[in-house]
């Protein structure tokens, strides 16, 4: 298993992430809004992943760093669960909402569920709000 994360598979396009904002569907699972998106198989043919933790909520750099460096940890261990389900073309957006700064451990355990949420059910992850 290749547990890299590479820079085509985060989302760094101002097209796709507006994209993604206007588009995608969204569903909310403490701490993390999750936002996703289906694109067309000839745009990209992998997942991309947007981290992001809100300026309002984290205040010190130093410490949203840490939330970022965190969630790409825990994403890049787990990502075996989504990359097997088969559905290879969509957007996903982590934002972490929470005021608080969570252990590696809390995060992990969400990310995971996150994963498997996406993987398991692509038709409902577009209808959910």
């Amino acid at each position: 298993m290749n547990f890299k994360l590479p820079k085509n598979e985060r989302l760094h396009s101002q097209k796709l992430i507006k994209e993604l904002f206007d588009k995608g569907s969204s569903f909310f699972l403490y701490p993390f809004k999750v936002m996703v998106l289906e694109i067309s198989a000839e745009e990209k043919g992998t997942y991309q992943v947007l981290f992001s933790v809100s300026k309002k909520k984290i205040k010190k750099a130093v410490d949203r760093n840490l939330v970022k460096r965190r969630m790409k940890e825990a994403y890049r261990l787990n990502k075996s669960e989504i990359l097997t389900s088969g559905h290879p073309n969509k957007l996903i957006g982590l934002i972490y909402v929470s005021s608080e700064i969570g252990s590696f451990q809390f995060i992990e355990q969400k990310i995971c569920k996150i994963l498997t949420k996406i993987a398991e059910s692509p038709e409902s992850s577009k209808n959910a709000t």
